[in-house]
């Protein structure tokens, strides 16, 4: 008969042989899982490049969204796919996730799944890009409007805290260009005319800096060192030229002419006459217009012309308080080496093609006002009785009022 002491250290050697050979068996399953892995997601891999799957869309019948934040963990991920249905057991969902390597790989943003799908098939299509919807925004489009054509497209931001991170430079401090903004007195949206003008993928549930974001690395891209160096020579700041771009831009889409206004402009800015500061862009009317719900022309209404703010460049000296749209690289360029030795002062739309007259002398320009007003009559009428409800950005900028006769 064996002793208390043998029985219990026989029992404490089969508890420990059982402890060993479950390790054995865990090591063993977890390794031939592992090895299985590549194998697995590779024939996986295959089946989607074959089309065995089909692009899944918001539309697609039985399509579930799910939309990772910058940020959420596994946990965080497995709890929205356990309340939508697409699995049973979160804890499984996570020692999975672990076992494939896939803790930290899935990428945030927008993502359609099906029900019905297995945890591998869930995990694999977490780690792809997400859904994008394809958006280009033209040249001398305003904030305003980027975010109509923004929504339109599908994006859900909320118009309010996109507005607040357009307020809110802090945010983007680590882009050279924003750390130096002078934020004037009266100035709308501190960072409008830093959204480039371009083509890009924007998730439709891409929160308001990441939308900003995607922007300003563009500008960033596009902004050469030379340019700063160059903004120098001209005693300008960077934000004093995409102001100047801006307003350019709107006031003729022909990049030919853009040399030729920027010219007139730093003639006007550079007088040593201080009456002669005074930009008298029609442009800025058309701004000012257009935020205020009503449509950009050619003739503007003496009430127009006396709207009181510091964009109305009838009636403040040099330059608005910041960028009144998103110029394109043309614009910019032209801002910064404008024609040299150019002696125009004034300048006016010709009412055709887009086309600009310019003049040295007030005469010359008066005569050049007589010349195309009937163009300019005819366009504005032309523009009332359009019945699309919005023009395209790229001809507002060629519709253009005369530089005043100051």
């Amino acid at each position: 008969m064996l002793s208390n002491k043998v029985r219990v250290a026989l029992r404490i050697m089969l508890v420990l042989t059982l402890l060993f050979g479950f390790a054995i068996a865990g090591v063993y399953v977890g390794y031939n899982y592992v090895i299985s892995q590549d194998k697995r997601f590779s024939a996986l891999k295959s089946d989607i490049d074959a089309g065995k799957y089909s692009e899944i869309k918001a539309d697609t019948q039985g399509a579930v969204t799910v939309v990772i934040k910058s940020g959420d963990s596994t946990s965080d991920i497995a709890d929205q796919l356990f309340e939508k249905g697409l699995i049973t057991n979160k804890f499984l969902f996570s020692i999975i996730s672990k076992l494939n390597g896939f803790d930290g790989a899935y990428v945030a943003g927008t993502h359609y799944l099906l029900k019905g799908f297995s945890y591998d098939e869930l995990m694999y299509f977490l780690t792809l890009e997400p859904a994008t919807v394809k958006i280009t925004i033209p040249e001398g489009t305003t904030y305003y409007e980027i975010k109509k054509i923004l929504h339109e497209a599908g994006l859900t931001f909320d118009d309010d805290e996109m507005d607040k991170c357009m307020n809110s430079p802090n945010l983007f401090v680590d882009y050279e260009f924003v750390s130096k903004i002078e934020i004037k007195e009266g100035r709308d949206f501190i960072l409008s005319g830093y959204l480039y003008p371009d083509t890009y993928y924007f998730d439709i549930n891409a929160s308001p800096e990441t939308i900003i974001r995607r922007f300003l690395n563009n500008t960033q891209s596009k902004l050469y060192d030379e340019y700063y160096v160059r903004a120098e020579r001209l005693g300008m700041t960077m934000d004093e030229v995409i102001t100047l771009a801006s307003v350019i831009q709107m006031e003729t889409g022909k990049p030919a002419d853009m040399s030729l206004v920027s010219a007139v402009f730093h003639n006007r800015l550079n007088s040593d006459d201080e009456a002669d500061r005074f930009l008298g862009s029609s442009a800025t009317i058309n701004y000012l217009v257009q935020i205020n719900g009503g449509k950009s022309s050619i003739l503007h209404t003496d009430e127009q012309l006396s709207i009181d703010s510091p964009y109305n460049t009838y009636s403040h000296p040099g330059l608005p308080p910041g960028p009144i749209c998103m110029p394109g690289l043309d614009a910019i360029s032209a801002a910064l080496y404008p024609e040299p030795n150019c002696n125009y002062w004034y300048f006016c739309a010709t009412g055709v093609d887009g086309g600009t007259a310019f003049a040295s002398t007030l005469s010359q320009h008066e005569e050049n006002v007589e010349k195309y007003r009937e163009n300019w009559i005819a366009a504005d009428n032309a523009a009332n009785e359009e019945t699309t409800a919005t023009s395209e950005t790229s001809e507002s900028s060629t519709d253009l009022v005369l530089v005043p006769t100051n």
